[in-house]
């Protein structure tokens, strides 16, 4: 399979990585703001989900 035809979300990690590596980022330090991008990621979707109207029960 080539990229091109992966998944979305693998070409953004594909991308991200080659961001970090290309620009010498330390490990240590590209993890440290990875979990920061990620919780904010995971807030994002959360309030996303919460202002979603509920489907109507019978």
């Amino acid at each position: 399979m080539s990229l091109a035809s992966a998944p979305q979300h693998i070409q953004l990690a594909v991308d991200l990585i080659e961001l970090l590596e290309n620009s010498n980022i330390d490990p240590a330090v590209a993890e440290q703001a990875l979990q920061i991008v990620l919780k904010d990621y995971q807030q994002k979707l959360a309030q996303i989900q919460a202002e979603k109207p509920s489907p109507e029960q019978p």
